[in-house]
């Protein structure tokens, strides 16, 4: 029976994908052998020693002291492209609020209540103070080309924009989902330097915190148009006031509020809608159970953000043990794993090796039952942050 602890609300669609046979599922688990998590903050809380898994039913992992948990060997999982959707639909909405006056409009023309017949007259002469521009034709720069950014730039292309795209980090998956006619920049200078309209799509990190900045809004055409539905740190929040003020920047669009940003005309600031839509948030958990059923009943790791994707085709061997072992990236690891076996007359009918920079991970299918002396010792070899077997179902 897997333990798994639930810190925010979860889509029931989702969370009916743990058999009930299999799986407890609450929020008030204290011994989980897993949580699944959305928002909640996660960094000043206890991590019990069951823990092996945390799933964030969304892309972002801020909330998640990823550092830590690597520690530990336990696996940090997200969703990447789950919620794409909704947030491509929040930046294109975004596209047309920073063209035209709507809210400004909308609040004047209720101020209108009471006027009866005055009413039309009054409209056809005060529209004009509310007049915007069309996006065709204009120029959209997309800093950060995985899947939003993909799907904003293809959208942009449909609705007939020149679209501008910059990631040094572009992957041959996110180039073959490009329409041809989204032209690559090779320099965000570049990107900046054209663009009537640009949108970010990058995740937070030391290098890209501040990204939109002095020296960035300065290399802009005056009058741009900015909007940030990734993650609020990516904006320099005193430097965008700035060019507000002296018109470098014309508006911009952010789903991040601050005290700072708010009741500015020229700033409309929305309450992090990026991902709320039921849809989302169902795909989200969808993706994140199968994801951390996939590791618990398997062993499997595909969109880890912390670990290696490592995937075993095989079903554990009949009778067997599979054994799921992280470690510090150091030579000759698993000679010491496959010494230890041997030394226990175990014979090893798989074996795959996969590492992430400083980390690895292993998944060992072993011909019988491994008994506990030989896990500890596999546990206590030095480098090693955890073992953990998964039993053949009898």
């Amino acid at each position: 029976m897997f333990k798994i602890q639930t810190l925010n609300k979860i889509s029931a669609r989702g969370l009916d994908k743990f058999p009930r046979d299999d799986y407890e599922i609450a929020s008030s688990i204290q011994d989980p052998d897993a949580i699944l998590v959305r928002s909640q903050d996660m960094h000043n809380m206890e991590i019990k020693e069951t823990v092996k898994a945390v799933a964030r039913a969304g892309a972002g992992t801020n909330n998640i002291p990823i550092k830590e948990l690597t520690s530990k060997g336990i696996v940090v999982f997200n969703t990447p492209g789950a919620n794409a959707n909704a947030v491509k639909e929040l930046v294109i909405l975004s596209l047309l609020l920073s063209s035209r006056p709507v809210f400004q409009a909308t609040k004047w023309i209720n101020g209108l209540a009471g006027k009866g017949d005055e009413i039309e007259e009054l409209t056809e002469k005060g529209k004009s103070q509310f007049i915007g521009n069309e996006i065709m034709g204009k120029k959209l720069g997309v800093i950060g080309l995985g899947v939003i950014g993909a799907m904003v730039a293809n959208s942009a292309v449909e609705l007939g924009m020149e679209v501008i795209g910059f990631d040094p980090f572009m992957s041959v998956d996110s180039a073959w989902r490009l329409n041809q006619n989204v032209k690559h920049a090779e320099t965000l200078d570049t990107l900046l330097s054209k663009a009537d309209y640009i949108t970010i799509h990058v995740p937070q990190t030391d290098d890209t915190k501040g990204l939109i900045c002095a020296n960035t809004l300065k290399a802009m055409k005056d009058g741009v148009k900015i909007i940030n539905i990734a993650r609020g740190g990516l904006v320099n929040n005193a430097d965008m006031l700035d060019a507000i003020k002296n018109g470098k920047v014309s508006c911009f669009v952010t789903d991040f509020a601050s005290e700072d940003i708010l009741n500015n005309e020229k700033i409309i600031c929305m309450p992090h809608l990026g991902a709320s839509t039921p849809e989302a948030e169902e795909n989200c958990a969808l993706m994140a159970v199968k994801e951390l059923r996939d590791f618990l009943e398997n062993g499997n790791i595909t969109n880890s953000v912390n670990f290696p994707k490592c995937v075993s085709e095989n079903p554990i061997p009949g009778g067997g043990t599979r054994l799921c072992i992280s470690h510090i990236n150091a030579p000759a690891m698993v000679a010491k794993f496959t010494t230890i076996l041997g030394d226990a007359n175990l014979n090893i009918a798989g074996l795959i090796n996969q590492n992430k920079g400083e980390l690895a991970y292993n998944i060992i299918d072993v011909d019988g039952t491994v008994p506990e002396e030989t896990l500890r010792a596999l546990a206590t070899i030095e480098n090693v942050t955890k073992v953990r077997p998964i039993f053949a179902k009898k």
